[in-house]
């Protein structure tokens, strides 16, 4: 394994975070702790960590509120992000992706999960930042006047700058990659929200309409297909 690969546990449960360091460490990452909010902020800005592996619950801050804010920010936006957690239902899932969080754990856990899955997403976001470079430009895709950089996640419409949510922007780049083809609200709930068909299809519906309201007139490319889905009109 690259020895780059580094790693932030954000857990104020020392014990539990001293755990976990460890164990990543013994698996070949570089790994350090940290067990607040703000503190795990500083310092995946100044690391740039392939993983964060962030506790729901801080002393400071809510996880969903560390996440959106490494989102927010050009050091630290491609991060991948693991949730450890003891909430499970689906609105809460829904809401830690909503902030930006890649995958999630339930307390208690195995560490050797832990570490599988931290496994998995350094070499997504490694492989992610690796193409980043190559491409340079070439993530960039237009539309009926809206400009998608799939590298930096930034939206322009009308040449105005589009400040999108991290699901808002998977589910626009999910339809503007698949343009001219109707996607299956079923289909879109499990690409944009790793959820199963069965789940409550009102959440494409709502996150569609925050979309266009987002883009103005540039939202018109985004076509209801009734009955099915949604689809953006082929170039």
């Amino acid at each position: 394994m690259n020895d780059s690969e580094r790693v932030l546990v954000v857990e104020d449960e020392i014990d539990l975070q001293r755990l976990l360091v460890f164990n990543l460490r013994a698996a070949g990452f570089e790994a350090d702790g940290v067990g607040s909010g703000h503190d795990a902020i500083e310092a995946a800005c100044a690391s740039r960590p392939e993983v964060v592996v962030l506790d729901w619950m801080l002393p400071d801050l809510l996880g969903t509120s560390v996440c959106s804010a490494l989102r927010a920010r050009e050091e630290t936006h491609d991060v991948g992000v693991l949730m450890l957690t003891a909430r499970g239902s689906e609105r809460d899932r829904i809401e830690g992706l909503e902030s930006g969080v890649d995958d999630f754990v339930a307390k208690p856990f195995s560490v050797r999960e832990v570490i599988l899955r931290v496994r998995l997403l350094a070499r997504r976001t490694r492989d992610a930042r690796a193409a980043r470079a190559a491409a340079d430009h070439k993530f960039c895709v237009r539309r009926e006047g809206v400009e998608i950089d799939l590298a930096t996640q930034r939206v322009s419409a009308a040449g105005n700058d589009v400040q999108l949510r991290p699901l808002e922007f998977k589910l626009l780049a999910t339809l503007v990659t698949h343009a001219g083809r109707t996607l299956t609200r079923g289909e879109l709930l499990d690409v944009v929200w790793g959820l199963g068909p069965d789940s409550d299809t009102r959440t494409i519906d709502t996150h569609v309409r925050r979309l266009r309201e987002k883009l103005g007139e540039a939202g018109a490319l985004i076509e209801t297909v009734h009955g099915s889905g949604y689809r953006v009109r082929a170039a």
